[in-house]
């Protein structure tokens, strides 16, 4: 097992996530894989980033692979959770059990594992943060 498979995992989540129709209707393109660090108006528009990432070895007698565990999350400067929560549901929607085509190898399953909605400051008064889990096999 390596890490091999880490960039491919992130950058299919980022084509699934960016290519949904439903997420794109609630977030328009905000979608990133950093904090925007932007002035206190663009933090405030609801966005989304893939976040922080563990791997672990995942090998059986016929294949070598890794289980990472990744965040996903939902960033809004609005009062209450209605829609933050609307845009989690639509990247669980999107994620779960995803066909997701990783380079260098082959997802077996893509679960989520929890979720937590927080209150915040301003300019970010709402985040709700998504785990995951995916288990990859490495192609030979």
């Amino acid at each position: 097992m390596t890490y091999a498979l880490g960039a491919g995992l992130q950058a299919a989540v980022y084509a699934r996530l960016a290519g949904d129709a439903s997420l794109r209707e609630l977030v328009g393109g905000r979608i990133h894989d950093a904090p925007l660090g932007l002035g206190a108006e663009e933090e405030a528009a609801d966005h989304v980033t893939i976040g922080e990432e563990t791997a672990r070895p995942w090998t059986t007698k016929t294949s070598e692979g890794a289980i990472h565990d990744f965040d996903v999350t939902v960033h809004s400067g609005r009062e209450g959770f209605d829609r933050p929560k609307r845009i989690a549901a639509a990247i669980c929607a999107a994620l779960i059990d995803a066909p997701l085509e990783v380079a260098g190898g082959r997802l077996v399953s893509l679960r989520f594992l929890r979720a937590k909605a927080e209150r915040s400051r301003a300019p970010e008064r709402r985040r709700v943060s998504l785990r995951f889990r995916a288990v990859l096999d490495e192609d030979d």
